[in-house]
């Protein structure tokens, strides 16, 4: 079980974790940090922005200790763009596509009326997530040049069923 919640003081040193391992540059990006202390702008900023009503960035938790997080990518007429990255020790055991899903519910409870997510083509692992959070493939893609290399993302997305 995972739960939502702002980016605390505390989060810091797992969330440098994330934002400077290798594997999780592959898929989700972010700069380069030469190390650490690089990151650590990044790390306040999204902690930050996650006390901002108006954005939704929210550290994911699994007994209370950071595990990934969800941001905002772009929010436009009720409709929102998630990005989202989970540490590589704690992939493939479904703590991610129930982040996922806690996020569209608290989305939608708030007003929004569809919830976007995007990958790289090749990220098999996150079309999954989004498939199992209840998305489905729209026509929107982009081709993206992300450390020397174009990647096709692709996009999925679930709407808010009227009552």
């Amino acid at each position: 079980m995972v739960t939502l919640r702002p980016i605390l003081a505390e989060d810091r040193e797992p969330m440098l974790d994330i934002l400077t391992d290798d594997t999780v540059k592959q898929t989700y990006m972010l700069p380069d940090f030469a190390d650490r202390d690089a990151a650590l702008p990044l790390f306040c900023r999204l902690a930050e922005l996650s006390r901002d009503e108006s954005r939704y960035v929210r550290g994911i938790c699994r007994d209370g200790r950071l595990i990934g997080f969800l941001n905002d990518v772009e929010i436009q007429d009720g409709s929102i763009e998630l990005g989202y990255v989970i540490h590589p020790d704690f992939q493939g055991k479904g703590y991610m596509t129930n982040a996922l899903r806690s996020a569209v519910d608290a989305l939608f409870s708030i007003g929004y009326h569809e919830i976007i997510c995007g990958a790289f083509e090749e990220n098999h692992a996150s079309i999954r997530v989004m498939v199992k959070a209840g998305m489905q493939k729209i026509d929107m893609s982009d081709e993206i040049e992300y450390r020397g290399k174009l990647h096709r993302c692709v996009c999925y997305s679930v709407k808010k069923q009227e009552k």
